[in-house]
């Protein structure tokens, strides 16, 4: 049986429960019920993450590379597959993500798929938006949502200013 770990991070959008096995991060979760923390039994990918997410929270890193592995469908694999493609900053609509997984009319099972994600920020679903530009549902708050949108904007701005973006 994998063994598995857990650990804990406080950021400027609440704390994160973040879980791993002995090779990957499997959960990066929101927690919004403190009497459901655990005790921390962290490992070494664990901490890597932890570092790999402050530098994010602080502006200094916008791509991850520790091993992710979470369990999901074929179909749900392929929408979070598209979802690590997309880069800081920017945002796409469910319909550019369907098209990518299968076509138009697979826009709900996008949407189901990304609100199943338990890999928030690495995997990021927060990048999602409606089509007339509109934010949608967001299972960690559309507050959070909001937040992670304006802060990845904020760091791609200092880029395009400095002449380093596109």
């Amino acid at each position: 049986m994998t063994q598995k770990f857990v650990s804990y991070l406080k950021s400027q959008i609440g704390q994160l429960k973040i879980t791993a096995d002995e090779n990957s991060i499997n959960s990066i979760l929101f927690v919004f019920d403190n009497t459901q923390l655990e005790n921390e039994n962290s490992n070494e990918i664990l901490e890597i993450c932890k570092k790999q997410l402050n530098e994010y929270f602080v502006g200094e890193r916008k791509e991850f590379d520790v091993n992710i592995n979470q369990e999901g469908t074929e179909f749900q694999q392929k929408v979070w597959n598209e979802l690590v493609k997309l880069p800081f900053g920017k945002t796409v609509s469910y319909n550019y993500i369907a098209e990518r997984v299968g076509g138009k009319n697979m826009m709900r099972a996008v949407g189901s798929a990304n609100g199943k994600n338990q890999i928030s920020i690495i995997v990021p679903c927060h990048r999602v938006i409606g089509s007339d530009g509109s934010l949608t549902g967001y299972a960690g708050g559309m507050w959070r949502k909001e937040w992670l949108l304006k802060h990845e904007d904020k760091y791609s701005n200092e880029e395009r200013q400095l002449g380093l973006g596109f």
